[in-house]
């Protein structure tokens, strides 16, 4: 990052390079730049993605720390069918 580049447009790179990016493909998480510190906020379905979004960040930004605070949430068997 570069001391001209404004937050919106580091933060727009990064939710570019997560929307992109085959190990992540996510629209949904928001982020924020503040300073030289990323936040990421949403969720995702496994762990092992919510990693990559972390390693996906950092790439796209170098030299700012990213905060990761996604969250993995469950997903079961549909439950049963509601009559109406």
């Amino acid at each position: 990052m570069n001391a001209s580049d404004a937050p919106h447009y580091v933060a727009a790179r990064v939710q570019r390079a997560i929307a992109e990016d085959a190990r992540t493909n996510e629209l949904g998480i928001k982020v924020d730049v503040r300073g030289n510190q990323i936040f990421l906020q949403g969720q995702v379905f496994e762990e092992e993605q919510r990693a990559h979004l972390t390693e996906v960040a950092t790439e796209a930004a170098p030299g700012l720390t990213v905060h990761n605070e996604v969250t993995c949430v469950q997903v079961g068997e549909p439950g049963e069918e509601e009559l109406l």
